[in-house]
């Protein structure tokens, strides 16, 4: 610590995010990106945008990037918001219609940020307990709280909850905003987009950086009705009034429009997920049914953490989380499957 930090400075703990360790070549499985590169359109979309023109400043509403997914999903301009990456979107969002005097409501095993993102801002949060197999209860969501946030499918565990218990969560908090982080849902979950329609209290957001293999690019988006797309441009103007270069806005576009690259790579991550199912089972894991681009998996036997460390030594990342009900799980991102061969293969090794 630093004698000029704040008092508030100090008392906050930030986000810790996946290693990216420098001393060796990994398989690396432990950050949740997408194993294949941006779709060629991308690429050329991002070069023609590298000019002279770069001194000038993007289109602070980008219009036309929102045009581009408000066609995608059927929706209006003014119904999508675009940022920074979804974690920026989630922030604004907080800042928009959280930050009240009830206290908010997510899961205790859920995507880490949420309760960082809430000591940063001063927002009061309570969290409900997954089910022994880490799905949702809904029955377990508590009543009159200030807002919902609910990853779906869920990290890190991966369990998808199905689109008609999201309606009835809507249905029974028509007064507060139910947050569904979709980040994960292009990987055999089933969007809720299409309830924007019949409620007002639904915020959507999602992101281009796993399924559209744009995690260097950083590009999150938000659905939902005109009122709460305007409070979180509220938010953003007093904050940030170009969150996205011009790079990024051309770069998101192309991935929207090429939807053949898009289909083709989920498509592969799925199989390979699949796959790595199958080989975990067979060699005595547990493995939480996913319908992302990752799988959380427990040995019968062998602990989380001497895993995760031997399989580092042996030039494999994966993800390890020491906190309560997960610590003795390994969070595997779905690579290739010559990289989840290589993984398999190399476990194999390791358990006997």
């Amino acid at each position: 610590m630093s004698k000029y930090w704040s008092d508030y400075l100090q008392d906050l703990t930030p986000y810790v995010a996946g290693e990216q360790p420098q001393d060796k070549s990994y398989v690396k499985l432990n950050t949740n990106e997408s194993p294949y590169p941006p779709s060629d359109a991308v690429l050329d979309a991002i070069r023609e945008q590298v000019s002279d023109r770069l001194r000038l400043y993007p289109d602070p509403e980008a219009t036309l990037l929102r045009q581009e997914i408000a066609g995608y999903y059927s929706l209006q301009k003014d119904n999508v918001f675009v940022g920074n990456g979804s974690d920026e979107v989630i922030g604004f969002a907080l800042l928009a219609f959280f930050r009240n005097s009830k206290a908010i409501v997510f899961p205790d095993i859920t995507y880490s940020f949420y309760p960082v993102y809430c000591r940063l801002f001063d927002i009061d949060y309570k969290t409900f307990p997954l089910t022994d197999t880490f799905e949702i209860d809904i029955k377990s969501i508590p009543a009159r709280s200030g807002g919902i946030i609910i990853a779906n499918p869920n990290a890190p565990t991966g369990a998808c909850l199905d689109v008609d218990k999201i309606d009835t969560v809507l249905k029974n908090n028509p007064d507060i905003v139910v947050l569904i982080d979709e980040a994960y849902i292009d990987f055999g979950g089933e969007s809720c987009i299409p309830l924007l329609k019949k409620y007002p209290n639904l915020l959507v957001v999602q992101t281009l950086s796993k399924s559209r293999s744009l995690a260097g690019l950083r590009v999150g988006i938000a659905l939902a009705n005109d009122k709460l797309i305007e409070g979180i441009k509220r938010v953003k103007n007093s904050f940030n009034a170009y969150p996205l270069d011009s790079l990024a806005l051309a770069g998101a576009g192309a991935a929207f429009r090429d939807k053949a690259t898009f289909e083709r790579n989920r498509k592969l991550i799925i199989e390979a997920r699949e796959w790595t199912v199958a080989a975990l089972v067979q060699m005595s894991f547990y493995v939480v049914p996913s319908r992302a681009n990752f799988l959380m998996a427990r040995h019968k036997s062998m602990p989380a953490k001497s895993l995760y460390l031997l399989l580092k030594e042996n030039g494999v990342l994966v993800r390890y989380f020491d906190i309560p009900r997960i610590d003795n799980f390994l969070r595997v991102t779905v690579g290739t499957m010559d990289e989840m061969q290589t993984f398999i293969k190399t476990l194999k090794k390791i358990v006997g």
